[in-house]
């Protein structure tokens, strides 16, 4: 127990001497979470502009009612020359404009950005149904309600947070054991130890302590931003499960990092593995953005990685008011994951780089 608590110790005093280090793995991700929680805080869609060139009946007659919903997602302005109107289409500075000629709604827009000339066409496609259905009297066979399914209160904080808080353990997780490793083999200490009356177990033990307090630490400051009244994160469900759930992310990334470091001799190859392995994971996992358009085989790829089930199994329990469904098949998976990946690394391993 005095060798446990003295490694302990010597570790975490070595990491908070180490500011570099302790900047990277904490405050790094922590200024991620504020820009990113500050920059889509008021996050809403975008609106679209269209420029109306004279008299347009659908628009003109339309109830006060419906133009006022309307006018959330769509700018109509007005203008009388129609050739400047779609220069301003074709600049970018407008989404379309519209005309009416022999009794037809003419609409025209920019392909240059799909996204924006698809929402335009969709709002007026419903300008002139509604129009058509006023002029015959007749009641629609069909009505759709449109809901979402998160209370409308929900914030983008409630899905950058999960995402940011994986990376950061990930981060801290694989970048200490890794170079921990890598430092001690090459300072002697890990032949030292080989040669103490020090057990692997508690030295091994020591490195899981000092990285799931530090991941802890990583969870507790995380919170204590995201939910100050500016941020507004809101814990749902059984919110506490992300302890264990980041316990069980701290053991696979920690097992990634033994595996780096029992590979690398030096700090500079350590941290290059470490890069390219974390970095695009973390893009791949969604930690930065949503990853639903991605390619069909990136997604494919994306569900083997540990860090997309750890960020979406966070996410369900801090935003989606999940349980113990959706936290112990990934919690179990993350265990499995790090049993075989700590395997491969102490076949790897040397106490020495000799």
């Amino acid at each position: 127990m005095n060798a446990f608590r003295s490694l302990s110790w010597a570790m975490t005093v070595g990491l908070l001497r180490d500011r570099t280090a302790v900047f990277f793995m904490l405050i790094f991700p922590l200024m991620f979470l504020a820009l990113f929680g500050a920059l889509f805080q008021n996050d809403s869609a975008p609106r679209s502009t269209i420029v109306q060139v004279g008299d347009v009946e659908v628009l003109d007659e339309m109830p006060d009612e419906r133009f006022a919903t309307l006018s959330d997602a769509l700018t109509v302005e007005r203008a009388a020359d129609r050739d400047e109107a779609l220069e301003r289409v074709r600049d970018g500075e407008v989404d379309a404009v519209v005309w009416e000629a022999e009794g037809r709604v003419e609409l025209r827009f920019s392909a240059a950005d799909p996204a924006r000339a698809g929402t335009v066409q969709g709002l007026m496609q419903s300008v002139v149904q509604s129009a058509n259905l006023d002029a015959t009297g007749q009641p629609p066979a069909f009505e759709l309600a449109l809901g979402q399914v998160e209370d409308e209160s929900v914030k983008p904080i409630q899905y950058l947070t999960p995402g940011l808080l994986g990376w950061a353990v990930a981060m801290g997780a694989s970048f200490m054991s890794a170079f921990t490793l890598v430092q001690w083999r090459r300072r002697r200490i890990l032949r030292r130890l080989w040669l103490a009356p020090v057990g692997p177990g508690t030295v091994i033990s020591a490195r899981i302590g000092v990285s799931l307090a530090f991941a802890f630490a990583q969870v507790a400051i995380f919170l204590a931003v995201a939910t100050i009244p500016f941020y507004g994160l809101e814990l749902t469900g059984s919110w506490w499960l992300v302890l264990p759930l980041v316990a069980c992310g701290t053991l696979a990334f920690m097992s990634i990092g033994l595996l780096i470091g029992a590979w690398a001799k030096t700090d500079e190859a350590a941290n290059g593995a470490l890069q390219v392995v974390i970095m695009p994971m973390a893009f791949l996992s969604g930690s930065f953005f949503p990853t639903d358009d991605m390619p069909g085989w990136l997604g494919a790829v994306a569900d083997f990685l540990p860090l997309a089930h750890l960020n979406s199994a966070i996410s369900d329990v801090l935003s989606r008011g999940g349980g113990w469904g959706e936290a112990l098949p990934t919690m179990g998976g993350l265990l499995l994951f790090t049993a075989v990946v700590t395997a491969v690394a102490a076949r790897l391993f040397r106490w020495d780089s000799a």
